[in-house]
């Protein structure tokens, strides 16, 4: 890139504050840039960090002021710098261009206008694509599948048969969608097999990261509303309903039949129990073990989870557990001083 701040500002709907005609060739983060870098900041509890980087200039937010550098001033620094790096990448991420003569693509599939299948994907029958999808190399799309318009599937993602991918829905590497829920019947000793014949149904603005596993339902649906965000690593079990603008952060599990209500965040490694619901706007903290229902909007942490605050002061009791154990002790000797000096003094305990 080989812009000006003023060319800059245009694109981000921000003011130039200092030299208009400086000229940006990088984009990068605070600590991490160079002389002619442009970064961000967003949070004015870090204008030390401004003072202090290479970057010869920086979109902030309207109320921060660094006399040592140029600013863009923006109503929301991060969206603006996220927005001007989609301005300057567009186009430059290698995307395979139309059907490569190395993909199988069985006759009656339905592919839209301008859809592009890498190398060595395969394409199974009565599978439709629509229009602008861009499927990677070594990607496997089952029978009877359907993917909107708009979507990004990276390579070696495999969406088994029978499954749904609504518009503009981003699949990174290694994700399977679609594989069998997790069910069993004992008997006399041996774990018999149960059936999973259902679907898993994805909304539109999904993006569901690397490594991720999504099964699909005994037999209805495993649904992730629309606009919801996986991150990688993440298990979700057969009938997990999810809601729509949804977190999920790396290594969550969510046990089958959990229902969960729109914008709740599930942090790092929370583990959910299976047949419960997580109200609406929830907030789980990272690690937490959730076996039971979840209220809306409350924030919850901890092994067994409890009300954030709650945790937090047992956690901080627990962390003084050596010094209580010491007061004890001292406690006791002192009782114990006290016992043996009334005895002397001719008085029994009971008195």
């Amino acid at each position: 890139m080989k812009k000006t701040l003023a060319e800059i500002a245009q694109i981000v709907n921000g003011e130039v504050v200092g030299d208009k005609n400086l000229v940006i060739t990088g984009l990068s983060g605070i600590q991490e840039a160079n002389e002619g870098d442009l970064t961000f900041l967003a949070n004015p509890k870090y204008v030390s960090f401004g003072k202090k980087t290479k970057a010869s200039a920086i979109i902030t937010s309207r109320d921060i002021e660094i006399p040592e550098k140029s600013i863009i001033r923006t109503d929301n620094p991060s969206l603006a710098f996220t927005d001007l790096m989609s301005a300057v990448t567009e186009g430059k991420i290698p995307c395979p261009k139309g059907i490569h003569e190395a993909a199988f693509v069985a006759e009656d599939s339905v592919i839209g206008n301008n859809v592009a299948i890498g190398p060595c994907a395969i394409i199974e029958s009565k599978v439709t694509i629509g229009d602008n999808t861009v499927i990677f190399g070594g990607s496997y799309v089952g029978p009877d599948t359907k993917i909107g318009s708009d979507c990004l599937v990276y390579p070696n993602v495999t969406l088994c048969g029978s499954v749904t991918l609504g518009d503009r829905v981003i699949v990174h590497s290694g994700t399977v969608i679609g594989s069998d829920g997790f069910g069993y019947i004992l008997i006399d000793g041996v774990h018999k097999k149960i059936s999973q014949v259902g679907t898993v149904v994805i909304g539109d603005d999904v993006e569901i990261g690397a490594n991720v596993a999504i099964d699909r339902a005994r037999f209805d649906k495993t649904v992730i509303g629309r606009g919801s965000k996986i991150d990688n690593l993440v298990q979700v079990a057969h009938n997990v309903v999810m809601g729509e603008n949804c977190i999920i952060i790396s290594q969550v599990g969510i046990s089958g039949s959990v229902k969960i209500g729109n914008g709740v965040i599930l942090a790092g490694q929370a583990g959910i129990t299976g047949h419960i619901t997580i109200g609406e706007g929830a907030v789980v903290y990272a690690q937490s073990a959730i076996t039971k229902p979840v209220p809306a909007h409350a924030h919850v942490s901890g092994y067994p989870a409890r009300p954030h605050n709650e945790a937090k002061r047992i956690h901080a009791y627990t962390q003084r557990l050596p010094q209580y154990v010491k007061a004890i002790q001292e406690l006791e000797k002192k009782v114990e001083a006290l016992e043996t000096r009334l005895k002397d003094l001719g008085f029994s305990k009971e008195e």
